[in-house]
C-alpha cells in the first residue's frame, strides 16, 4: 500500500522509526518530512501530506508531532481528510473500522515509540466496515 507519512520536528524520530517500520512490512512510503529534528512549521508538512491522500496518490497517511493536535487539526481542514488523532492501538482500529479515517496523528511527547508502531501497523491493516457507519462518515463533510 501507498502511504504518506510526516511531522514536524518533535515526530522526527518516531517518522522515521514508524517509516522504516512500515516499509519492512512490504508498504510504499513517501516521505513529506521533516528530514532532520530543526524547528519546523507543521502546516509546511500536514498540507502536502493531505493533498497526496486526497488526490489519490497516497492511500493513507500517518502524521506525527509533539501533542498529535496541531498537525490534525491541519489535516482535518481538507474536505477528503479524515485525521485520527490516536494514542492506543483501539482508537486507530476504531477510526478505521467506524470513521473510515484516512490518515493517522500520533502524538511522540505522550506515546512509545513501540506503541507508535503498533497504533501505525494495525491501523494501515484495519479496513472500514461500511454498514451503519457509512451514512456518518457521508456526513461528516461539508457541502
Amino acid at each position: 500500500m501507498k502511504i504518506a507519512i510526516g511531522g514536524d520536528h518533535a515526530g522526527f524520530e518516531y517518522k522515521n522509526a514508524i517509516k522504516n517500520h512500515l516499509e519492512n512490512l512490504g508498504h510504499a512510503i513517501e516521505d513529506f518530512g521533516p528530514f532532520s529534528d530543526e524547528s519546523c512549521d507543521y502546516p509546511d508538512i500536514a498540507h502536502p501530506l493531505a493533498e497526496s491522500v486526497e488526490n489519490g496518490k497516497n492511500v493513507l497517511g500517518v502524521a506525527i508531532c509533539g501533542s498529535g493536535n496541531g498537525i490534525n487539526m491541519t489535516l482535518n481542514k481538507h474536505q477528503e481528510i479524515r485525521s485520527a488523532l490516536c494514542w492506543e492501538v483501539e482508537l486507530a482500529l476504531l477510526a478505521r473500522q467506524h470513521n473510515n479515517a484516512n490518515v493517522l496523528a500520533l502524538p511522540s511527547r505522550f506515546i512509545s515509540l513501540e506503541l507508535a508502531k503498533e497504533c501505525a501497523e494495525a491501523f494501515v491493516n484495519e479496513k472500514f466496515e461500511g454498514g451503519r457507519h457509512e451514512r456518518r462518515v457521508n456526513k461528516i463533510k461539508l457541502k
